[in-house]
């Protein structure tokens, strides 16, 4: 299973190595549309080869959907949370209990009652 990972790791890079041996090329990225740039007097734009853009863009969409998808969890991690604190209260009040079932009981039989 492991070089089956090492294989599409492999197979990936591979592609994204051609992606940007194919797209070298310097191109132009507007931060603001002409029109909106006209607004405020500024045209801020940087060369950058297109691989960049394409690699830029696909981390971003990962980071985007990272965040979405940790947002839309976030009531199942405080379900579980909450459960988890439930059923630690229920194990110490069970441990409670059972000590005081025990209690003047001798140790021996105390601990053969609880075994069972």
């Amino acid at each position: 299973m492991r070089y089956i990972r090492y294989i599409c790791i492999a197979i990936f890079a591979l592609a994204l190595i051609s992606v940007a041996l194919a797209n070298r090329d310097m191109v132009e990225l507007e931060v603001l549309p002409q029109e909106v740039a006209g607004w405020f007097a500024v045209t801020p734009s940087v060369q950058l080869p297109l691989f960049l853009v394409i690699l830029g863009s696909i981390v971003a969409g990962l980071l985007v959907g990272f965040v979405w998808e940790w947002i839309r969890e976030h009531g199942e991690r405080a379900e579980k949370a909450r459960l988890a604190r439930e059923t630690r209260r229920l194990e110490r009040e069970v441990a409670r209990l059972k000590g005081e079932k025990h209690k003047g009981k001798d140790e021996v039989l105390a601990l053969l009652d609880e075994a069972s």
